[in-house]
């Protein structure tokens, strides 16, 4: 799999999203399209016996092996990407990708696996002004929508208010969302959204972005650092305060996913210096489980 930084230097998004996805898809025993929908085929080896109906002959010709299709499921709903807009996404990892390059990359990819699978697909960028939509649409045309937008999002300010965010729980539709952000928050404001969405939707994934820098504290000595939302700074010696930095941030993560489950998402950390395909892999086994 591609590293972040790779795919970045491509600067060709709908290239980047198309490589990350089919790189991805190359290693897994996945799926073939069909109509309208998505299907999934679960594989294991043929063993004397097998019907033969089950078996697949178009993974034998190109693997030279033989693969029984164990189960499949086919259904349809609309995939809804999230993106967190707000300041602290323009945090920059050693790599030198933002939050928000990481997460461009990574809803790019998304949006392409789930599309060529035959899902509608939705995106909301959320702005402190307010919130860009774009419906969700299978067509042809809903792609190079989405990697347009992606394209020219800028993060700045705060997450939006709850007046803005209104229109997103205005109606029930059925959908997975997946949220891409870092989980900054003042007064539980990304919780209660998260928590309305699933009410109306039925299906939340969290994918909680952090960089290698802020994981690991790989500061040295005195460093100023800023609030890229307040614009508040904050000066210390890196060396000094490293292991109490990492036990506070461990028990916030810890307490972040605790709760982010409790509330019925499906929570897991992405971190910006990795390849995409932990999140893909989550991605389609979160959406396998739907029926």
């Amino acid at each position: 799999m591609l590293s972040p930084e790779t795919l970045a230097a491509l600067r060709n998004l709908p290239l980047a999203a198309k490589t990350a996805a089919e790189g991805f898809l190359a290693g897994q025993h996945l799926s073939r399209r069909r109509g309208a929908g998505m299907e999934f085929s679960q594989y294991r080896p043929y063993l004397p016996g097998d019907d033969l109906r089950r078996l697949d002959w178009r993974l034998a010709a190109r693997s030279d092996r033989y693969y029984i299709r164990e189960s499949e499921v086919d259904t349809s709903l609309v995939v809804h990407l999230l993106l967190d807009a707000s300041a602290s996404m323009n945090h920059r990892d050693d790599n030198g990708l933002t939050k928000l390059d990481y997460a461009r990359l990574l809803l790019a990819a998304l949006a392409y696996l789930a599309h060529n699978q035959g899902d509608a697909v939705a995106l909301t960028v959320l702005h402190p002004a307010g919130i860009q939509h774009l419906s969700g649409q299978s067509d042809s045309r809903q792609l190079p929508r989405i990697f347009h937008a992606l394209e020219n999002v800028e993060a700045a300010g705060r997450f939006p208010g709850n007046d803005a965010l209104a229109p997103l729980t205005a109606r029930r539709q059925r959908a997975l969302i997946i949220c891409v952000s870092d989980l900054y928050e003042e007064n539980s404001e990304i919780e209660q959204l998260l928590t309305r969405l699933r009410a109306v939707s039925g299906e939340v994934m969290v994918l909680h972005t952090l960089a290698r820098n802020e994981l690991d504290f790989t500061h040295r000595g005195s460093v100023t650092f800023q609030d890229l939302e307040t614009g508040h700074t904050l000066q210390l010696d890196a060396d000094q305060q490293r292991a109490a930095y990492q036990q506070q941030l461990q028990e916030w993560l810890r307490n972040t996913a605790q709760n982010a489950r409790r509330h019925g998402f499906d929570y897991h950390e992405v971190n910006t210096s990795e390849p995409l395909d932990r999140a893909l892999r989550e991605f389609l086994r979160r959406r396998q489980s739907i029926n």
